[in-house]
C-alpha cells in the first residue's frame, strides 16, 4: 500500500468517527435540553413534597378545651399539609375562635404548624 493510500483511509475512519461523536453528542444535548422541559410540564407537585395551598378542612368538634385553648377536631384530608384523616386535638392561635364552635358542630377550619404546634388558625362553620 501506498502512503498515500494509508492516509486517505485513516482520515476516512476519522472523519467517520467525528460525524458518530458529533451525532451522539447532538442527541445527548437535545435529551438535556428538551427533556427538563417535558418532565416540569408533567410534574405533580403534591408528590414532590411540596405543599398545596393552605385551605380550610372540614371536621367535627369532638371537644373544646377553653381554658388550655385547645379543640378536638375529626377531620378529613389536611391537604397542604399532607395529613389523612384523623382526629387530634389542636391548639388555637385564639381563644375567641372556640367561641365560633361547639361540641357535635359540623366546621371548617384551617391549619398551621406554627413552631412545631398545630395551630388552628381561623374556624368557620359549615354550610
Amino acid at each position: 500500500m501506498s502512503l498515500l493510500l494509508v492516509i486517505s483511509t485513516q482520515r476516512k475512519e476519522f472523519t467517520m468517527k467525528l460525524r458518530v461523536i458529533l451525532s451522539a453528542g447532538a442527541l445527548a444535548f437535545t435529551a438535556f435540553a428538551v427533556n427538563p422541559v417535558l418532565a416540569q410540564m408533567n410534574m405533580d407537585h403534591g408528590k414532590m413534597g411540596m405543599a398545596a395551598m393552605p385551605g380550610m378542612t372540614d371536621g367535627e368538634v369532638r371537644k373544646i378545651d377553653r381554658d388550655a385553648g385547645k379543640i378536638t377536631i375529626k377531620h378529613g384530608d389536611i391537604k397542604h399539609m399532607d395529613m389523612p384523616p384523623m382526629t387530634m386535638v389542636f391548639v388555637v392561635k385564639d381563644k375567641a375562635l372556640l367561641d365560633k364552635a361547639a361540641v357535635g358542630a359540623r366546621i371548617l377550619f384551617m391549619a398551621a404548624n406554627e413552631n412545631g404546634q398545630m395551630t388552628v388558625t381561623d374556624i368557620q362553620p359549615a354550610k
